[in-house]
Formats: C-alpha cells, structure tokens, sequence
C-alpha cells in the first residue's frame, strides 16, 4: 500500500541517520558560537509573500517548487523553502533594528517540491547563518572563513572547493545588466522561453539556464567583473586579500552570480565532486537590499546555508559519544532494575538486558557498542558485589554493589 511507503521525497531518519544529521548541525552551532552568533528559530511556515518577496516572482522556487496552501480564511501560507525569508521576517516583525548588529544561526526541515535526487530531498534540512548590520568586507572575510571552519570541523576541508566572485555594487550591477542585455538580445529566439522570459525581466537569471543552447550562448556573454566600479573592485579586492591571509583557499568563479536585485558584492559556494552532479554542500552571499524590499529598514546583511543531508553524506559513520553500560542480571531482574535507576541517575547511560542467555546478552551488549558489561549472577549479589567487564581490554573485575557507580564514572 502506498499508504504504508513514506511520501515520495521524504525520507525517516533512522538512530544512525539521525545521529550523524546532529553531529552536523551541533557541529555548526558550537562553530557559529565562537563567532559570537545566538540560535533564532521561526515558522516551518509564513505567508506566501514572505517568499514571493525575497526569492523573486519569477524564481524557479517560487514558479515550481513551493508547497504553498490556500487556509479558510483566504489566506495563502508557504512551507518555508529556505531560512533567510523567515529570519529577515522575525527581524522586521520583532523590530530588531534597535540590535544590531545581529548574528544569528538556524536549523531545521525545509520543503521545495522539486524531483528528488542523490542529497537533495523534498524535505530536506539546513544549518545557516545570517549577519546583519555591517556592511563592511570584514564582515564577509569572517562570514566566508566561518563557512570554511565549519567544513574543516567536520573533516571536509580537503574534500571541498571554495569558488568566489563580486556581483558589485549598484552601479555595477546596473552596467552589467545593460550589458549582458545588449549582449544576449541578438540571441533571443535562441534563448529557451523560460530564459526569454528573463531577458527582459532578470537577465542575470539568464545565467543560471540549465538548458544547454541557453548554456552555449551564455558561455561567451561578458562578465560582471568587466563592469566593476572601483569602489566596488577594491571590495572584493579586501575580501581576496582577507582570506588569503587567514589562510582560506578559494578560486575565482566569475559566471557564480545572485539573480535577484537586493544582491550584491560577495557571492560564494563551497562545491565538492565527492556527490555527483549535485556538488553544493554550503553557499552564501551580501544581500545588503533584502530587509528594505521587505518593508524594514535598510539594513545589510550576509549569510549562508548548508544542506545537512549532503554533509552528513560526506561524513559517513558517527560513532556513539556516549556508550552505554549493560547490566546482565542473571536471576535477579528486580534489583538490576534499581541499579539501572542509581547509575542513570548519576549521568551513566545503561542498557539493560531483560532476557536471553548469557551469550544472547552479551550479543546484545556488543551490538549496542557498550564500554562494559555488569553482571548480576546470584553469587555477585550474595556478596553485594557485581562482575565487571571492560568490553575494550577484556578485563574483568568484582564490584562492590555501593561503589559501582564510582567504579563506572571513573572509567
């Protein structure tokens, strides 16, 4: 029965899943933490133009992939697809203005209905951050490296590539658009009609096209670099050299661009090969323009987000943190159920046994990577003592009963 299957694009998070999507995302957050950022956590859901507005009317999210549901009131609502419409949100609605400048950090599902593939779900899950308030090449250099620490604590700084580009200032980008337009129109009845489309409202969207005629006419247009003001120029200037000297490596990527106005200066994704086609594990940019399209203040800002299920791909097995203690009561159930009690009460995790053989037991204790085993055999207790064996050296040990707990917190 399809009733019985999870919905396609969704997937259960099983002990081991879910143990290495939270080494991530605890990874991130005591990362984030160093730089001074607090958790914010809003809505799985908002209302539609909390979206429209920033992903852009004529966005593929918005077009194709937002779950979106029509409520009794008239009102539209949206599964959120992405983290910084939200948080953009609450800082408007909570008039945080009075704060800045803010770090905040996020985590948690979010939805688009796109065609499921390798890391990429319909509900899938994102770290990110947002750093609004500054508007300053410091800012981004701390911003960038914070993503590339982050990718080091979890083992990944070989396996990644940092690509960099400026999408400039206003000015810059406004010279750039007139010239790609100038450049792409001769083209137009070569263009897809998704990308004909564009032109005319969002060229730089062009760019994005994954059609492949779209992608050959685009292989010749002129870069944004070419229409740099020096204002801007010396910007990206800063941020090359800030990087270089705390020692994050990066590539220049001048075809990495940001469709959407309220863009602008740094745009940077972090790619590895290591997944196939879907090689973007962690990217961000300055959208100083975002807050003020919204209806806040003007307000300047910077993040980036990383797709938890695709890291979590790259990091492979997490082993337990905190292995277990197993009683093995041998006849005695009732008092190994009171001794389970004393040690989880003093921090010790225990995995009680409550029947099989000896051997099925000690199965059991392995498979749940235990550090020791307790056993509780009729004799021991006679004694008010127990057996001891450190599954790791094989050694073996009585225990007096009262200092048991002693015993297992010192291992």
């Amino acid at each position: 029965m399809a009733g019985l299957q999870p919905v396609r694009g969704t997937h259960d998070l099983l002990p081991d899943d879910s143990r290495r999507h939270r080494h991530v995302e605890d990874t991130a957050f005591q990362l984030v933490r160093r730089y001074g950022y607090g958790e914010i956590v809003t809505p799985i859901f908002e209302f539609t133009e909390v979206f429209a507005r920033t992903l852009g009317e004529t966005s593929d999210v918005v077009t194709k992939e937002m779950y979106t549901f029509s409520m009794k009131e008239g009102e539209s609502i949206t599964l959120r697809p992405e983290g910084t419409a939200g948080v953009a949100r609450a800082f408007i609605s909570n008039g945080l203005a009075q704060s800045l400048p803010l770090k905040l950090f996020y985590r948690g599902p979010m939805f688009r209905h796109e065609r499921p593939q390798k890391g990429r779900q319909r509900q899938f899950h994102q770290v990110g951050v947002e750093f609004l308030g500054v508007a300053d090449p410091l800012a981004d250099i701390e911003t960038v490296s914070m993503g590339f620490r982050f990718l080091e604590a979890l083992g990944l700084g070989d396996k990644v590539t940092l690509e960099l580009n400026t999408l400039g200032d206003q000015e810059s980008r406004e010279a750039y658009r007139n010239a790609l337009i100038a450049y792409l129109d001769p083209f137009r009845s070569g263009l897809s009609e998704e990308s004909r489309a564009r032109l005319d409202k969002n060229p730089l969207r062009v760019l994005d096209s994954k059609d492949e005629g779209d992608k050959k006419i685009v292989a010749a247009a002129p870069l944004m670099t070419d229409c740099l003001t020096p204002s801007a120029k010396d910007y990206f200037d800063q941020l090359c050299q800030g990087l270089t000297d705390i020692g994050v490596p990066f590539t220049v990527n001048p075809r990495l661009v940001r469709g959407l106005d309220y863009y602008c200066h740094t745009a940077f994704e972090f790619t590895t090969t290591a997944l196939g086609a879907q090689g973007t594990v962690l990217a961000g940019g300055r959208y100083d323009g975002l807050i003020g399209q919204m209806g806040g203040p003007a307000t300047p800002g910077i993040g980036w987000a990383a797709g938890v299920e695709r890291l979590s791909m790259l990091v492979g097995d997490i082993a337990a943190t905190d292995r277990p203690v197993a009683i093995v009561p041998m006849g005695n159930a009732p008092q190994a159920m009171v001794l389970a009690d004393r040690l989880r009460a003093a921090g010790i995790s225990v995995e009680l046994g409550f029947s099989g053989n000896m051997k099925k037991r000690m199965a059991r204790a392995d498979k749940a990577d235990a550090r020791a085993v307790v056993i509780l055999g009729e004799d021991e207790m006679a004694r008010g003592a127990a057996t001891v064996r450190d599954l790791d050296s094989g050694s073996q040990t009585e225990v007096a009963l009262d200092r048991l707990t002693e015993h297992l917190l010192a291992r």
